[in-house]
């Protein structure tokens, strides 16, 4: 089970005050925080062995040392076969469009590729640009609106001989909603010979990731999502970085996965990553085991607390006539999303309940947050969107007690305008 206090206690974010508040944090789905250890070994690569690779002294060595360890951490993050598997980069979505340039070379005038209305547009918009300039046809599956799932049927009477990419999110960014990968890439390989890219940005934080159990061609996410730096971190079975073509400039060497990685790294980010990842392992509290079997542990010690988080915001929310909540709300299903939930307020713009809250210093988010798609389709692009609450393991019950306090006095004035 997680431990708040102590969990809270690494973190100098969730510590501070800001006019004598403590903040509150509901903004996990657009940014989690760092521990202060992995401020530390950011702080402690650039104090100590800023260098770039290939020298032959002491920092260029350490630098190197860093880069692998990183990679090693983040094959066990997502259980890759091989630390080679992994590729760094500035972010997710620029890992994206990178990937969207390659694999379009690819592609031939008539084929198909298919996206998701669930998606946020950094897994949409560089594939949709690229096949517009290769003439080829974008497909985008539709979600359920009753509860935000992606439309399983939809995709399956999609796919077919000419299918050359599925891009699909692992979990919505704006409903929680978690999607079926597993069945999905079944569903895509039974039918095609396309490849899967998945955008893990989302879950990261929330559900251990297994890219051998999913069987997925790609995978990328983001580490400031899961309590580290700016940094993406993408995966591809180790086939298609052989197979495939990078842009890259002439004097570098031909050699993966650092033929992928153009220009001088963020390597301060990478030594971030390890104690990041590290930090979630810890959370299992165990002794002797490997760092992944750490991970397994940690993530159904998370997953058991966010549940008691959900449940408590669930149960409440409820009492509300006057909020339409999007997504699933049966506490049955909290292994179907992640505690990130969508909402509005009828008459009222997404943007001065987060106006409202924000006075209070209490952090939440309005708007699309780039999911054009299903904004689109529950038709609230008029009306700005949704307020979207997220909550990290490092949120509390009290805090929640506390959005509804607010939520309440919000409503209270809206009532006396």
């Amino acid at each position: 089970m997680i431990n708040v206090d102590v969990c809270r206690a690494q973190f100098p974010a969730l510590n501070q005050t800001i006019d004598g508040i403590n903040p509150v944090f509901f903004d996990g789905p657009g940014g989690s925080h760092p521990s202060q250890a992995v401020l530390d070994a950011i702080v402690g690569y650039l104090s100590t062995s800023s260098a770039n690779l290939g020298g032959a002294y002491f920092s260029s060595r350490q630098t190197e040392q860093t880069m692998r360890e990183a990679r090693e951490a983040a094959k066990d993050l997502y259980h890759a076969k091989d630390a080679n598997e992994i590729v760094f980069g500035a972010n997710a979505t620029s890992l994206s469009f990178m990937m969207s340039r390659v694999l379009s070379k690819t592609w031939e005038k008539g084929d198909e590729i298919i996206v998701t209305a669930l998606d946020h547009y950094s897994n949409v918009s560089p594939w949709v640009i690229e096949a517009e300039k290769a003439g080829v046809i974008v497909h985008q599956v539709r979600v359920n609106e009753a509860d935000c799932t992606l439309d399983f049927e939809h995709l399956s009477s999609l796919v077919n001989k000419k299918t050359r990419l599925f891009a699909c999110s692992y979990a919505s960014n704006v409903t929680g909603s978690i999607v079926d990968i597993k069945a999905a890439v079944k569903v895509l390989k039974s039918k095609s010979n396309a490849l899967s890219y998945i955008d893990a940005v989302h879950i990261a934080p929330h559900q251990l990731i297994d890219v051998q159990a999913l069987d997925c061609d790609f995978l990328v996410s983001s580490a400031y999502k899961y309590f580290g730096p700016h940094l993406g971190v993408l995966f591809a079975k180790i086939q298609h970085w052989e197979a495939l073509q990078p842009d890259k400039v002439a004097p570098a060497k031909d050699i993966n996965p650092n033929r992928w990685e153009t220009g001088t790294q963020n390597y301060e980010a990478m030594a971030g990553l390890m104690v990041a990842i590290d930090y979630i392992s810890s959370l299992a509290d165990v002794e002797g085991k490997s760092r992944r079997e750490k991970l397994e542990i940690a993530y159904q010690c998370v997953a058991q607390y966010e549940h008691e988080l959900s449940r408590v915001f669930l149960d409440k929310i409820k009492a509300y006539p006057q909020i339409t909540l999007y997504g699933i709300a049966d506490d049955a299903r909290l292994n179907e999303r992640t505690p990130t939930f969508s909402f509005s307020v009828e008459g009222v713009r997404p943007r001065a309940v987060s106006e409202f809250f924000g006075e209070q210093h209490v952090c939440l988010w309005d708007g699309h947050f780039y999911a054009q798609g299903l904004i689109e389709q529950l038709g609230l692009s008029e009306s700005g969107g949704v307020v979207r609450v997220g909550f990290m393991h490092y949120n509390t019950i009290d805090e929640i007690k506390k959005f509804f306090v607010l939520l309440d006095a919000f409503l209270e004035k809206k009532r006396l305008v």
